[in-house]
């Protein structure tokens, strides 16, 4: 994909950044790179290869659900400046 000051601008302005003529350049050097790389990668043969979740492959252990505190809920009230039918009061700050 050939990338030019033309497509630069257009994929700035999509995005909402604010590229100088000075940093047009380099942009376009660095995006070029980049979508020589993806191409790169894509001649790359994956079939067969499952994906992975992480580089680490690590695996993400879960704690069982379970309730290890009791209901303190009416405690907490006591001390709140406002509460009604068991909800804390707070003021207004959005008008």
């Amino acid at each position: 994909m050939k990338v030019d000051a033309e497509l630069v601008k257009n994929v700035a302005a999509l995005a909402q950044l604010k590229i100088t003529d000075s940093d047009l350049a380099s942009t376009i050097t660095s995006l070029t790179d980049v979508l020589d790389l993806v191409d790169e990668m894509q001649t790359v043969d994956a079939a067969g290869i499952e994906p992975m979740s992480n580089p680490l492959d690590a695996k993400q252990v879960m704690r069982a659900d379970e309730i290890t505190e009791s209901d303190q809920r009416d405690q907490f009230q006591k001390v709140a400046p406002s509460v009604e039918r068991g909800f804390f009061l707070v003021p207004r700050v959005v008008e």
